[in-house]
């Protein structure tokens, strides 16, 4: 069974039809949220990032929100594959244990752990990250406006209704409540254009990395909202993927190269809170010149449990941290073949094996 199904945009579909697919073709990664979803692209992003990426010498930017954000924070670092073999051990063995009489972890308690490990993974090295010569960085977060200026335990929860009753509506009246703020590599202009939503940028420090990264994983009510970020406006600012979720962005606006999307589904989900509404699942022209490598919906059905990892898990498992190391320990050596599946088509690109996205 093959692994990988390839999707592309009709623009990209054209491009591989008349030039093949190579290193120097691709302008844009993005790198969606999703929590443990993403382990499954390890293999990918080591030899897309350790290997492939490396033969070439041109600007790529690096689009991340959530997991996504700290992915492609990862693929900045010295030598970026034994850097993602560290992201995938730490990742899979995180655990918060419960003290006698709790049902669940407070959300300082997660942050503050978190914190610590975002601030052990790149303790000292976040100059590599910022100063990388070809890779330009863009974290995305998720800014309160009004109800959602500050995190409180009436006004968040009130605030978070009245954002999605307003996407109900029409996604871009959610910036009424929360607008998207990309934190970027200096001097780096947006790849993608932002008529589509309210948006800031704010460039990227040594004094605001780690913030903004912890601000791009900060699920509400799970984690705290993070506040008081260097050069950026005040305000609570919450996990990426609530505005962008999977980065349906217009990339062909302003992105001169194809996009190359490794991702874990075919889809790709505007918000967050467009997860139900699955009208907004289709594709757009924004997508028209993406390369999308998901896997195949068969061959995930043939991992632990039948599915890709997921937050759920750590409910499923309780207290079996070992059980939960293993199943995903084994979904992330299966997506091995992902790797392997991607590396031999490249070598000789069939447009035959393309797929609409």
């Amino acid at each position: 069974m093959q692994a990988l199904h390839i999707h592309a945009g009709p623009k990209a579909i054209q491009h591989i039809a008349q030039n093949g697919l190579q290193p120097h073709h691709v302008g844009v990664i993005p790198a969606a949220a999703g929590g443990p979803k993403g382990l499954i692209l390890g293999p990918l992003d080591r030899f897309i990032f350790g290997d492939w990426l490396a033969r070439s010498d041109h600007d790529v930017h690096l689009v991340g929100a959530s997991i996504g954000a700290w992915r492609m924070a990862t693929a900045c670092l010295n030598d970026p594959a034994t850097a993602f073999i560290r992201l995938e051990h730490d990742y899979i063995r995180q655990h918060y244990e419960l003290q006698p009489g709790q049902k669940r972890h407070s959300a300082d308690f997660v942050s503050e752990q978190f914190g610590q490990s975002l601030q052990s993974f790149y303790g000292g090295r976040v100059h590599e990250v910022l100063g990388h010569s070809r890779y330009k960085l863009h974290i995305v977060t998720s800014r309160g406006r009004h109800l959602l200026g500050r995190e409180h335990k009436v006004a968040t929860p009130l605030g978070y209704l009245g954002a999605f009753l307003s996407n109900g509506v029409h996604r871009k009246a959610m910036g009424a409540w929360l607008e998207r703020v990309v934190f970027s590599s200096a001097n780096a202009a947006l790849p993608f254009a932002t008529t589509d939503y309210r948006t800031r940028q704010i460039q990227l420090s040594q004094a605001n990395f780690n913030p903004a990264l912890q601000a791009s994983c900060s699920i509400p009510f799970m984690l705290r909202a993070v506040t008081g970020i260097p050069g950026a406006p005040p305000g609570a600012y919450w996990d990426g993927g609530i505005t962008d979720y999977h980065l349906h962005l217009n990339y062909p606006a302003a992105s001169k190269g194809l996009a190359l999307y490794p991702h874990f589904q075919q889809s790709v989900v505007p918000g967050w809170l467009d997860k139900g509404l699955k009208w907004r699942h289709k594709a757009t022209p924004f997508l028209d010149n993406m390369v999308l490598l998901a896997p195949n919906p068969d061959w995930v059905k043939t991992l632990p449990n039948g599915k890709l990892p997921d937050r759920h898990d750590f409910t499923r498992y309780g207290a079996d941290l070992q059980g939960r190391v293993k199943a995903w320990s084994q979904a992330a050596s299966s997506s091995e073949q992902l790797a392997h599946e991607w590396q031999s088509w490249l070598q000789s690109p069939d447009p035959a094996r393309v797929l609409p996205i």
